[in-house]
């Protein structure tokens, strides 16, 4: 009796569907583990790119790839970069003033800080300016100052615009004295902070100045503490679109 042929089984060739998606998956997971990882070392503007590659992020509507090309949703060409630079010398800018000013940001005589403007160095306290007088006493601050304008020369910042703001606390002045108003007083005082800027080697035509007397206070005038903090200089390092 002849010998029965068995049918070898056919085996199929591939990974199965599952897999493959598991594998997506993994490498997805993976991806975006990594990009958490190194998020911390990615400054503002390299973000803003990143987020402008992905569909559907936000306002952010993507789609896009980061060669080059248009940015529709960022409002700039390749040829356009400039306003990125800026991003990026207000990032570094913050971390300098950060490392510059440690010491004074302990004692609060400067706060620094970002909002809708720019970046923002405060200079309060009493070791600044007395109780109507826009006299900076330079011998208390010479240093302080000096950071400052160093700050401001660095070459990321060489294209930037500043703005000086001064402001008083709520206490009247003498309508007989030098300062008839707060608003003559604010004024002297952003003034004069640029006077010993200019004399430290900034570039004066990068400068505005505003005095915004005591209507943008930053604590209650009801106690010395709150009005030394009030009698300040903002020094503002100017977004794009506040300049």
């Amino acid at each position: 009796m002849p010998a029965v042929k068995r049918r070898k089984k056919k085996v199929e060739e591939g990974s199965p569907d599952w897999l493959l998606t598991y594998g997506d998956m993994t490498t997805l997971l993976l991806t975006f583990f990594i990009f958490m990882f190194t998020m911390a070392t990615i400054d503002g503007s390299e973000m803003r790119m990143i987020l402008a590659a992905f569909q559907g992020l936000g306002v952010l509507r993507g789609g896009n790839t980061l060669s080059e090309g248009k940015l529709a949703e960022l409002g700039n060409t390749i040829e356009s970069l400039p306003s990125m630079e800026k991003g990026r010398a207000l990032d570094k800018a913050l971390k300098r003033a950060k490392s510059l000013f440690q010491l004074e940001a302990k004692t609060n005589k400067i706060r620094v800080k970002e909002d809708e403007r720019g970046l923002i160095i405060s200079l309060a306290s009493d070791a600044y300016f007395r109780e109507g007088s826009a006299d900076v006493d330079i011998e208390e601050t010479r240093e302080v100052l000096k950071n400052v304008a160093k700050l401001l020369k660095a070459p990321e910042l060489k294209n930037s615009k500043f703005r000086i703001e001064g402001h008083t606390d709520s206490w009247p002045t003498d309508p007989l004295g030098e300062y008839a108003t707060n608003w003559e007083l604010s004024a002297a005082r952003s003034t004069n902070v640029l006077h010993y800027l200019v004399e430290f080697g900034v570039n004066e035509n990068q400068f505005q100045v505003a005095g915004f007397a005591d209507t943008v206070p930053l604590f209650e005038n009801s106690t010395p503490e709150g009005r030394a903090a009030n009698r300040r200089v903002d020094i503002v390092i100017l977004t794009e679109g506040h300049l």
